[in-house]
């Protein structure tokens, strides 16, 4: 049985329109795991094992991730304590700015973000700010065919110092 909603919103590759410009993130398609550190303000580490999915959606022209810490065959996670989501980002490539709209939504926690990306050499950097107005930078870099760095970092001064609050470290766990 089909679900029209799946059917509706995935897509089998890129527009071709924006093909080339869509592979910044296009090079992730597929299903990936991570290992996720996050660092509290005190020094304390939580970690754990998740995964993320990317697909096509949106009739090529858009990029689509769900995020899932702890991974959903993880089981207990005690040395995660509290922290945990189940979320999704949606990447469009604007070819006005030549630069990338990023939505988070994490109903898990009510936690949602935009944000702007752009490649800056071999990294992507994705720029925004929070609930609280402190700026927010995810980035992912060290990009190779079957692995990536993703980091989170947060600044209270405007950009000045950036603090790393998450760093997961990710394999692809089905062939390109």
């Amino acid at each position: 049985m089909t679900d029209p909603f799946a059917e509706a919103l995935h897509s089998d590759g890129p527009n071709p329109d924006l093909a080339e410009k869509l592979k910044l993130y296009g090079r992730f398609i597929g299903a990936w795991t991570f290992d996720a550190t996050r660092i509290l303000e005190d020094g304390t580490k939580l970690a754990g094992r998740g995964e993320v999915h990317f697909g096509w959606v949106l009739e090529g022209k858009a990029v689509q991730d769900v995020w899932i810490l702890p991974a959903r065959d993880a089981g207990p996670s005690p040395s995660l304590g509290p922290w945990t989501f189940y979320g999704t980002t949606l990447r469009v490539y604007d070819l006005g700015i030549d630069a990338w709209h990023i939505f988070w939504s994490d109903p898990r926690n009510q936690y949602y973000s935009r944000q702007l990306a752009r490649a800056e050499s071999d990294t992507i950097v994705q720029v925004g700010a929070d609930g609280t107005g402190a700026s927010v930078r995810w980035s992912f870099s060290r990009i190779t065919e079957n692995s990536f760095r993703w980091l989170g970092e947060r600044s209270h001064d405007g950009g000045a110092t950036w603090r790393i609050e998450v760093e997961f470290l990710a394999r692809r766990s089905t062939p390109t």
